[in-house]
């Protein structure tokens, strides 16, 4: 899914805001595509929390200098309880938090308890690996990786 500006009604979000491409959101600062996180976090201004699993991450891949933080953890994606601890330690104070999951649909979760304990959180759209296509693999519709950003895979 590509995003523009116009894809936010007007009056949803500060100028500001729609000018960079964030999409409004419901209890967190905003959905961004990958590109923009990733100009965020190369610019100093966000620290990328990856919210997958250890598991994921080993075995998909991962952006490197990301922070990892499971939202949920393998086996049976039972809630991190040390979630709350590791996010705060892991964004500084007056720094936006992009949170990155498979697909995008954890990190909404995650950006909404993120902004709960007080930061300015932001979900990335698509995730690392993107929707899932017709025949259910992902990979090739959208995601940190298909759009060609840093990544690395052990």
């Amino acid at each position: 899914m590509l995003m523009t500006t116009t894809d936010t009604a007007p009056g949803n979000a500060p100028d500001g805001e729609q000018a960079q491409g964030v999409r409004p959101a419901e209890g967190y600062a905003g959905d961004v595509l990958p590109e923009l996180a990733h100009a965020w976090t190369t610019n100093g201004e966000a620290v990328l929390v990856d919210v997958r699993s250890d598991a994921e991450r080993e075995w998909v891949g991962f952006v490197p200098g990301a922070v990892g933080v499971a939202w949920k953890q393998w086996p049976g994606m039972a809630p991190n309880p040390a979630f709350d601890e590791a996010l705060r330690a892991a964004v500084p104070q007056g720094k936006k938090a992009v949170l990155l999951c498979r697909s995008g649909v954890r990190s909404i979760s995650a950006a909404r308890r993120a902004t709960e304990l007080g930061l300015e959180a932001y979900n990335i759209l698509e995730g690392f690996e993107g929707d899932a296509d017709a025949d259910g693999h992902r990979g090739r519709k959208g995601g940190w990786r298909l759009r060609g950003l840093p990544w690395k895979q052990n």
